[in-house]
């Protein structure tokens, strides 16, 4: 549940995560390359977890800053305080601004010839579909970042030109401003809107105005839209059109278009949704004439269109069609027409198609200074396109920037992450006179099974490992045959995401001198990490004491004495035998204490009657601290023919191994916490079932000092240490706010609500309950209905005030 932790991973790709969330045809980009779409469970529905994630990161109301590698504004070079000008507040422009501002711009300004800013995405996109509070806060997110917003200035207006932002200082220009006018075919010359006809640049801007609360300080009706209403074009657009008529009174909606249903253009969610709200569908039929009685639209005739052999559309003139309607709303795209705002982009080059020449690869026209993105670049046809415009175009212009100033940038693009105050959260750890970086860390168990699988880990940012277990050279062993298999405790889940392992695995073949020399190296590369040297001997002073000293000799920050592995060496007078009997405990931390002056700590068996005697016993040893748990000794199951699973070799013989993973948490909470009250202070490493942040969180909670991990690693990779690392930032720093008082962790406390609307509380309203039946249940939703109505105009009436960030009031809990 690291919501900040996903926000963060789509935001640092898109700064515009939550609307492509919302309005993206997910269905013909990520989920259609799915590789669980041929599989009965079907594919990820990427788009709403991508909303989901970044809609809770939205309601924490956090900021974002700049990259905290950066130098202070005043320090960066002079490179970067060159004026910068975005032409248009749609999508390609703010992800452009954002991704310049993170890499350290400080003088942008985007320039917006209408009063509010989102492009497309706040005058075409109905609120149902995509609120304007979600265009409003990915903008803040950009704003926090210094970006300025100039409204009513737009290019052509008040003499703006590029040649004129030449003139007054801007190193570099990006074009974003769509493409304006509707492609108006001839028929409807001369048509108005109060005659019945809208183009969709007339409609949809109308209905948004109308009801996008803090788009527009008016208060304007919704379009007057009755009877039947013919929505021309196959177009996301048209679907729009069709679906926000029937919200403005339309009785009946019909969408029609030149082509069949297998040419339509709309993504199939756009098509399903009209579908669902019973708009009608009509095929092959291109528009001939309008029919007006009395200067209103009364109907209009259709002609059919035909397909050849040779694959052509062809109009069939014989075969007219005639529907009866009251409105027309023409949805056949936009163009760029205005000669005005053309000429006032001398000396670009334009395409036969009317448009800049842009290289697809930088975004750059044909004036080196000049880039362009969105629809006005002729390339992008959705959202998210046009946000990767302006991503695209961002590196391209600060490479040019950077060149006029002699500084050379690679052609790939290295673009900036996503901050937040958050990420400057310290997870830094002290325990026993060492400083981890973090406090999770590899256990002693498959993922540190050689020096090249910790060196991994070290790169991927874990904060310590705990080594393999290995042993004196006369007691090393040969792992005959092991096994790690799924558990059984999820059902028959295969692949990622199992709750438990089975482990038949006996300590590292690998020798005490391989150990030695790679604990060495490693901490030679990574002197910050933290190394820990788990080893095992039999109830033997003296290799104890070799053992210890060759550890410490190499370089080990630390030793784990493996004192509890539950299968295969409890047979040879090690691991478990030692570990559950206190006394043998006790004598061999007395002798590990005399032989090194590292700290060291005692892992512990949870397949004893009571772990607290076994910590105390290596307390009284001279042990710096204790691990706990290791795995739990269990057999996994057996088959209806009562063979064991797994099984080993003709005779199917087995052993009980060690159960690992989530199945075991709540036995590792109770042995730290035990632990904990009987022994305050003391360190407790722990392990057993950390599959997240959260779950860490509760090891802290319960008394640990540092977690180790190792079957969310073998779900996964060693990269789960990015989500749990800004788990437990983001779990941390939303303890000092004190708006979020009621949220648990990142989930924030589930609203009143009905059938997923949410439903204010009675007693609020009007100071006492009501109940829920007969003449009682009339007057709730008389009250309900009331309040709604109250708060519509109160939202619509003004621009809202923009809601200020959320800043700690309390201190951010650390790790002790």
């Amino acid at each position: 549940q690291n919501y900040y932790g996903a926000a963060k991973m789509i935001l640092s790709d898109n700064p515009l995560g939550l609307t492509c969330g919302m309005v993206c045809p997910t269905s013909d980009l990520c989920v259609g390359g799915c590789n669980l779409y041929a599989t009965e469970e079907g594919p990820i529905n990427i788009g709403g977890l991508q909303q989901f994630a970044t809609e809770v990161f939205k309601a924490m109301n956090i900021p974002q800053i700049r990259n905290p590698s950066l130098p202070p504004l005043e320090d960066m070079p002079e490179a970067y305080q060159v004026k910068i000008a975005l032409l248009g507040a749609g999508p390609a422009s703010l992800s452009c601004a954002s991704f310049l501002a993170r890499l350290g711009y400080s003088n942008i300004t985007i320039f917006e010839k209408q009063e509010y800013l989102g492009g497309l995405s706040t005058s075409e996109i109905p609120q149902f579909r995509l609120p304007y509070d979600v265009v409003n806060f990915e903008a803040k997110l950009m704003k926090d970042l210094g970006v300025k917003i100039i409204f009513r200035k737009g290019l052509a207006m008040d003499g703006m030109t590029l040649h004129t932002l030449k003139e007054d200082g801007y190193k570099a220009v990006f074009i974003g401003i769509g493409l304006p006018e509707p492609n108006r075919d001839s028929i409807f010359q001369g048509l108005r809107m109060n005659q019945g006809f809208y183009t969709s640049k007339d409609f949809l801007p109308l209905v948004a105005m109308a009801s996008k609360p803090g788009m527009c300080a008016c208060h304007s009706p919704l379009p007057s839209v009755h009877g039947t209403v013919i929505v021309l074009g196959a177009g996301d657009t048209a679907f729009d059109c069709a679906t926000s008529a029937l919200r403005c009174g339309a009785r009946r909606v019909f969408v029609v278009f030149r082509k069949g249903f297998t040419h339509i253009r709309a993504v199939p969610e756009e098509m399903e949704l009209a579908k669902e709200e019973k708009c009608e569908f009509l095929p092959f039929l291109s528009p001939r004439k309008v029919v007006l009685k009395g200067g209103q639209i009364v109907a209009m005739e259709f002609v059919r269109t035909e397909q050849d052999s040779d694959g052509n559309w062809k109009e069939d003139e014989d075969q007219v069609v005639r529907l009866k309607a009251d409105v027309v709303i023409s949805a056949f795209g936009s163009i760029l027409s205005d000669n005005k705002v053309r000429e006032a982009m001398a000396p670009i080059k334009f395409n036969r198609w009317g448009l800049p020449e842009v290289d697809p690869e930088t975004m750059q026209t044909s004036e080196p200074w000049v880039f362009a993105g969105g629809d006005i670049g002729g390339i992008a046809n959705t959202t998210v396109e046009s946000v990767n415009d302006g991503k695209q175009a961002s590196w391209y212009m600060h490479r040019y920037i950077q060149s006029l100033y002699g500084v050379t940038v690679s052609p790939v693009p290295e673009l900036p992450l996503f901050y937040s105050p958050i990420d400057l959260v310290d997870i830094s750890v002290e325990m026993a006179g060492l400083k981890f970086p973090n406090p999770f860390g590899l256990a002693s168990a498959t993922p540190a099974t050689s020096s090249s699988m910790v060196r991994r880990a070290f790169e991927a940012g874990w904060g310590f490992a705990v080594t393999k277990t290995f042993s004196l050279d006369k007691d090393i062993v040969t792992n005959v045959s092991p096994r790690i298999v799924r558990g059984t405790t999820s059902g028959p889940l295969y692949g990622p995401g199992q709750g438990s392992f089975l482990n038949i695995e006996l300590i590292s073949e690998k020798t005490a001198a391989y150990w030695c020399k790679s604990i060495t190296e490693l901490k030679a590369d990574f002197p910050n990490h933290v190394l820990i040297a788990s080893i095992m001997c039999s109830y033997n002073r003296e290799d104890w004491t070799e053992l210890s000293k060759m550890a410490e000799a190499a370089g080990a920050d630390a030793l784990e004495l493996n004192l509890s592995c539950p299968h295969g060496m409890g047979e040879r007078g090690m691991g478990l035998a030692c570990g559950q009997d206190p006394e043998l405990v006790r004598n061999i931390c007395r002798w590990i204490r005399q032989a090194v002056h590292i700290p060291f700590f005692a892992k512990l068996t949870p397949n004893v009657t009571d772990i607290v005697k076994i910590a105390v016993a290596a307390q009284e040893g001279g042990a710096d601290g204790v691990t706990a748990t290791n795995t739990v000794s269990g057999l996994m199951g057996l088959k209806a023919d009562s063979t064991p699973w797994p099984a080993v070799g003709r005779g199917l013989r087995t052993t009980y191994g060690g159960v690992s993973g989530n199945a075991i948490r709540p036995i590792a909470l109770r042995a730290v916490s035990a632990i904990a009250r009987a022994l305050p202070g003391f360190p407790v490493l722990a392990t057993g079932g950390i599959d997240s942040a959260e779950a860490g969180l509760q090891f802290l909670h319960s008394g640990a000092s540092v977690l180790q991990v190792c079957s969310a690693i073998q779900n996964q990779d060693f990269t789960v240490i990015d989500d749990y690392c800004t788990g437990l930032q983001a779990l941390l720093y939303l303890k000092s706010i004190e708006e979020l008082e009621d949220w648990n962790g990142q989930s924030p406390a589930t609203m009143c609500h009905q059938k997923g609307k949410p439903v204010p509380r009675i007693a609020d309203l009007m100071g006492k309950k009501l109940p829920s039946f007969g003449p009682y249940l009339e007057q709730r939703k008389k009250i309900i209905a009331e309040n709604k109505i109250k708060l519509k105009a109160q939202n619509v009436a003004a621009v809202l005030p923009e809601k200020k960030h959320f800043v700690p009031k309390k201190p951010i809990p650390a790790i002790k």
